[in-house]
């Protein structure tokens, strides 16, 4: 394997890796912030409470994997790689009364994937405007970091509600699972990091979150630039219509 690095492929490696440090501390911070407002201190504790990315990066997961992985890709004419961050720990017995264990569980599940689909949205939004505005202009390097960086979130998403222990939607689906089945469920997580493993890793398994984050943001950028082009062509109308006396 020739490992070929232009100047152009190491920027995106490193772009690569900050857009997933933030995301990912947008991520975990999530977590944190809800298990807070649910009533457990264990997360403001531990210094989670923040959105210095810092508090929430691992040194393998967040920084050295996402490197290795954007090289090695790079020398197969591909970039990327993936990643997480450290995780969250929080204790469901310690939340507020009236509070079901099972329901702060998928609050703060939910509540990681959640920030990234905000973020992706707010990023495609300020990219909008400032593409509306003049500010940068399609395909080049601002804003085609500002899609990667939207595409990234969307993928997020998708990616940590898969139904797969120890993912997001993994706890989801184990509040949800009936109590009779919980042993099978039990089972089943035994083996799921090897499940995970190969929807990281296998391209025809990565079709089930890349696709429909892919899909989130094309029609999501498409609605918010007719939008855009709506106030445009109103503004357009009003002031052509505007008799100055």
């Amino acid at each position: 394997m020739e490992l070929s690095l232009t100047p152009e492929k190491v920027r995106w490696i490193l772009i690569d890796v900050l857009v997933l440090v933030v995301s990912v501390a947008l991520h975990e911070f999530g977590h944190a912030i809800v298990a807070d407002k649910l009533g457990d201190p264990t997360p403001r504790k531990q210094g989670r409470v923040t959105l210095n990315p810092i508090a929430h990066a691992d040194p393998i997961g967040t920084l050295l994997l996402p490197l290795v992985g954007g090289f090695m890709a790079a020398a197969g004419g591909g970039i990327g790689g993936f990643g997480w961050g450290k995780p969250v720990q929080w204790q469901p017995r310690n939340v507020r009364r009236g509070i079901s264990m099972s329901t702060a569980s998928i609050l703060v599940s939910i509540a990681g994937p959640g920030m990234n689909l905000v973020l992706g949205t707010l990023i495609a939004l300020a990219n909008t405007i400032l593409v509306s505005a003049h500010v940068i202009h399609h395909h080049d390097a601002a804003d085609q970091i500002l899609v990667f960086a939207t595409n990234t979130n969307f993928v997020l998403f998708f990616f940590n509600l898969l139904p797969v222990p120890p993912l997001d939607g993994g706890h989801v689906a184990q509040s949800f699972m009936p109590y009779r089945h919980r042993d099978k469920f039990d089972q089943f997580a035994r083996y799921s990091p090897f499940i995970v493993l190969g929807f990281m890793l296998i391209p025809q398994m990565q079709v089930v979150f890349s696709w429909p984050a892919t899909f989130l943001a094309t029609h999501l950028y498409h609605a918010e630039r007719a939008i855009e082009m709506g106030r445009d062509r109103k503004s357009t109308r009003l002031n052509s219509s505007h008799i100055t006396i």
